[in-house]
């Protein structure tokens, strides 16, 4: 009480007494501060029980007041003095020595106030940068300590000011041998009189002249990084620990400014100095051993996106809704911070810490998940997989996901060689798994890569083994028979085929609207550029199935041009990802393909041919999943893969197979079982009804699997008609 009566007292005599100049004032409230430590004899009272905060802050509104009254870098006479006189100095030992009790989050505020306010840059002057980089040192030592609020304000204030001038680091930069050298005479300074200014300077000026005296503004000023300490990337990773969620929040957003910072010395040594990396592996790997082992995938891919630091949470809510939400939302919070530092950093920073958090999280904490042989414990790892996927946008932090799940390797496939990366081998496995669930919910984490923008998961997968067209079979012009009406004696014209007789009005594309952008008719079947004529490619797809097996023409909404609109937007959707991949317009040309390698499909391309070809005798569901794969694949603006996957006319090599080939099976197939199963066609109309919530679910119909299993077939077919014309289009748009 008596504390405040004199505190106000002394406001009051200050107000009425005449205003003296600027620098007698600061100099007046300097030595109110340094005689409490002369007269005083408490030094147990708290300093709130003194004038000090009042003087440091009366100190501070001089120095922002002058900065005002002068000329924009221009140094006045009260800063002068504080540098001068190295009052930062002193105030760090005060704050160090915490004298009276609470210095220290005086010092801190002062510190944080001054380089806030002041608009001129202090951090390039020695008794500025010095105390400065003394005073992070004392920050984040306790955990949960009274000052942490001040310490990260303090901390964040000076991430903003490199983040302003990136050179400054590099004062930040602190040699570990010239520190150890130094440390006891350091130290004895450390005790020196409170009252005198601790400058530091006889002790590190006599072992370190030129780190101390010369600013090391450039890389080659600086610090060699694997004997470096970079205290303030030290004390935010240790503020991080804090039990406090907001300290927390500041401390990962300080490190985030430091990580983007262009300064080569600072980058190397923020990841192979410092503790950054293992703070992010360490964590990442904790909260997804605190998942539940058996979490159903639907919560895993519907449970809301979370931005780190932003989540708020109500553990019964949580707990209500299901079991190991609280855990999940942490582990898909941190997993964002990750991604968001590495999406910010340097470059060079960026790749060494994904690298990090493939080699330390993904390949000695998920891959053991992916790979164990428990159902249950594949699909809760599965899911996890395909989440993290979808959330990843870093360039480099996807880049070593990818390498994780798919190898590095761009060779082309063979089939003795598909366990070469073990991970993959199984994930691809995994899609023809016993367990329908685990084969749908792998077919959905590719499906999520493939939609990802990394040419290499689409190199790896699929174009590799497609890059020499050995899957055609080339004769040279002059060994190749004559034609007949257009095409060779040989061929078989599918619309005039037996399996294609019976084309219906609904399904040709008659009207000269769909045709207005199709080339003139040839000669030859097909065109010099590769292309075969885009109205005769639609009409093979949409008269692939039946009129007997279809019934999509019995329902209103279910016709071709729905798929028209879907497959434009996403092809524009595929060609925005991958123009920056300078893939060729055409396909390359067959003499310089080299045709004599064996063809193989690739593993990939095998296990969905294999489960396209047994659409008939699989779940709903799991075809579904198969087809939308496919589909994906198809949409991609790649000549080979358009080639293989869209073009039915072309000379499959012997042995080979395409999709085309494979869908003309199931049709052949379908064909003859049509026949054993009585009133076929109203069954069909039914469960389509069904599926598409037109009908209740009444009494079971025998083969459902089948029937189901000829609906996807038919609308698979119409979506690929539908992409070949989407795709021809556009490139014909496009043609010079």
């Amino acid at each position: 009480m008596f504390s405040k009566f004199t505190s106000i007292l002394q406001h009051a005599v200050e107000a009425l007494a005449p205003s003296l100049p600027l620098q007698e004032d600061f100099v007046y409230h300097w030595k109110a501060i340094t005689h409490y430590y002369i007269e005083t004899s408490d030094d147990k009272a708290p300093v709130t029980d003194t004038n000090i905060p009042s003087h440091l802050e009366q100190m501070l509104d001089i120095l922002i007041q002058e900065e005002g009254e002068r000329e924009s870098g221009e140094t006045g006479p009260c800063m002068e003095y504080l540098l001068h006189h190295k009052i930062l100095e002193t105030l760090y030992t005060l704050g160090k020595a915490d004298c009276p009790p609470g210095m220290k989050q005086q010092v801190l505020s002062f510190y944080t106030k001054l380089l806030g306010r002041i608009r001129q840059p202090l951090l390039p002057h020695i008794n500025v940068h010095r105390p400065v980089q003394k005073l992070i040192r004392l920050c984040g030592e306790v955990l949960a300590a009274p000052t942490e609020n001040e310490e990260i304000q303090f901390l964040c204030i000076v991430c903003a000011k490199l983040k302003q001038d990136p050179y400054l680091v590099n004062f930040f930069l602190e040699n570990k041998v010239k520190r150890a050298d130094t440390k006891e005479a350091v130290a004895e300074g450390d005790k020196d009189d409170p009252s005198a200014p601790d400058t530091g300077q006889n002790a590190l000026g006599a072992t370190s002249p030129t780190s101390s005296e010369e600013p090391a503004a450039t890389p080659g000023n600086s610090v060699p990084n694997n004997n470096s300490n970079y205290n303030l990337v030290s004390s935010l990773l240790n503020l991080t620990k804090s039990p406090d969620g907001r300290i927390v929040v500041k401390a990962c957003e300080g490190l985030m400014l430091l990580v983007s910072l262009p300064e080569p010395a600072a980058t190397r040594c923020l990841t192979e100095s410092t503790e950054l990396c293992e703070l992010l592996t360490s964590r990442l790997a904790s909260f997804y051993q605190a998942l539940p082992q058996s979490m159903d995938p639907l919560d895993i891919e519907t449970v809301e996106s979370v931005n780190w630091g932003l989540d708020v949470y109500n553990l019964k809510e949580d707990a209500a809704v299901f079991a190991g939400k609280r855990a999940l939302i942490s582990f898909l919070s941190w997993l964002d911070y990750c991604d968001q530092l590495i999406k910010e950093a340097q470059k060079s920073a960026a790749v060494a810490l994904a690298r990090a958090v493939r080699e330390r999280f993904f390949m000695s904490i998920m891959e053991p998940q992916l790979m164990q042989t428990s159902e249950v414990g594949i699909l809760t790892s599965t899911a996890l997989l395909s989440r993290i996927i979808r959330q990843v946008s870093s360039e480099a932090l996807l880049q070593e996901t990818v390498y994780f799940i798919l190898g590095e390797d761009t060779a082309p496939e063979t089939s003795a060689g598909i366990t070469q990366v073990p991970l993959r081998h199984r994930l691809i496995e995994h899609c023809d798994h016993l367990s329908d669930e685990i084969s749908i919910m792998t077919l959905r984490m590719f499906e999520q890569l493939l939609q990802k923008p990394s040419q290499h998961i689409l190199q790896s997968l699929v174009l590799r083994s497609l890059e020499e067209r050995n899957y055609a079979e080339y004769k040279p012009q002059d060994e190749r028979e004559p034609l007949e009406n257009g095409q060779p004696h040989d061929s078989v014209d599918l619309e005039e085929d037996p399996l294609f007789s019976d084309l219906s009005p609904d399904n040709r594309l008659s009207s000269p609207d769909w045709l207005s952008c199709s080339p003139p008719q040839h000669s030859e079947h097909a065109k010099s550029d590769g292309k075969t004529e885009v109205h005769k490619i639609v009409n093979s797809f949409l008269c692939l199935v039946p009129d007997e097996a279809k019934s999509s023409y019995q329902v209103e909404g279910t016709g071709y041009d729905t798929y028209l609109r879907d497959a434009h937007r996403q092809f524009r959707d595929y060609c925005g990802v991958c123009q920056k991949w300078d893939w060729r317009g055409h396909p390359k040309p067959f003499e310089k393909c080299n045709l004599e390698s064996p063809f193989f499909e690739g593993h990939f391309l095998k296990v969905l041919f294999d489960r396209m070809g047994r659409i008939l005798d699989q779940p709903y569901d799991v075809n579904l999943q198969v087809t939308s794969v496919l589909s994906k694949l198809a949409l991609l603006p790649h000549p080979h893969l358009h080639e293989y996957l869209l073009d039915p006319y072309i000379n499959l090599a012997p042995g080979c197979r395409s999709l085309f080939a494979v869908i003309v099976r199931v049709v052949g197939d379908l064909m003859l079982r049509i026949h054993r199963i009585p009133d076929f066609t109203p069954k069909l109309l039914l469960v389509r009804k069904r599926l598409l919530g037109m009908e209740p679910e009444g009494l079971a119909i025998d083969h459902v699997t089948l029937l189901e299993g000829v609906i996807v077939l038919e609308e698979f077919c119409k979506e690929l008609a539908a992409i070949a014309f989407v795709k021809f289009h556009a490139s014909s748009s496009t043609s010079p």
